[in-house]
């Protein structure tokens, strides 16, 4: 089974980190995208050898697109995806982790909850090994700076038992939006997965576990930021059924493991 070494992982030119395609799902961003665009800009310009900036506005119907339109006029590297209807947030990421041109490959949420700056910490499990390198906010050594309301803290605890249970062993925090994979991994699992919607997390994860990636759950500052899409008794019900959907879509995948295709 084909597995990436160090020597494949990419490598940075003086003080400079490595190239990197950073995407940025949006939906009804207008009020606070332009802050977060400008901080993601101006971090990768000064920190990164060559990056990429993708926005993917999934179907927004306020004025994002316009946002990021007036964004890349004056910053280079910035692109947009732009699309309609709403399809999802999974549906957003998978289409902007398929553009992506990078051998490192970053989602990060627009409200910044985990901030720019935390990709420095997952790049450093990168070059030490790992496939992929997830923000959690549960593991020791996380900041979480600011709380989301208890019923909100502990509904996603008791999705993520569950998740564990069902389909991603060992992972405590598979939902946080902050995750950077190497660009081959990327590639092969987004374009393995089907799911559209906030249950996307899952399908990859339970993947790259299947696949026999491996996946560091690393420690990041988080900050609950209002305005969250996620609704939550709505949102609970479906990502429930995501979890038995994934793991009956994917149920043969561990026997596949000895003929995964390299990328």
């Amino acid at each position: 089974m084909w597995k990436p070494h160090l020597s494949d992982r990419p490598a940075g030119v003086g003080g400079t980190l490595p190239g990197i395609s950073v995407i940025v799902p949006a939906y009804n961003e207008e009020q606070r995208l332009q802050a977060s665009l400008s901080r993601i800009w101006s971090f990768l310009s000064q920190r990164f050898s060559a990056f990429e900036l993708i926005v993917v506005d999934d179907g927004s119907t306020d004025a994002t697109v316009r946002v990021v339109e007036a964004f890349a006029v004056d910053h280079h590297s910035v692109e947009l995806i732009a699309y309609q209807p709403n399809r999802g947030k999974g549906y957003a990421v998978r289409t902007g982790m398929l553009r992506a041109s990078y051998d490192l490959v970053l989602f990060s949420d627009a409200d910044l909850a985990t901030p720019i700056e935390e990709v420095e910490t997952l790049l450093a499990r990168i070059m030490a090994g790992a496939d992929v390198a997830i923000g959690s906010r549960m593991v020791a050594g996380s900041e979480l700076k600011v709380r989301q309301p208890w019923y909100r803290e502990l509904a996603g605890r008791s999705f993520n038992l569950l998740a564990q249970r069902m389909a991603t062993p060992g992972i405590v925090d598979t939902q946080c939006g902050f995750k950077l994979f190497l660009g081959p991994v990327a590639r092969d699992l987004f374009n393995r997965i089907s799911e559209e919607g906030f249950g996307f997390d899952i399908e990859v994860l339970l993947l790259a576990l299947r696949l026999g990636y491996e996946v560091a759950e690393v420690p990041v500052e988080w900050r609950h930021c209002e305005g969250s899409k996620v609704r939550l008794l709505r949102d609970s019900a479906r990502m429930f059924s995501t979890l038995v959907r994934v793991r009956k879509r994917h149920h043969a995948v561990r026997s596949l493991r000895n003929e995964r295709v390299r990328v």
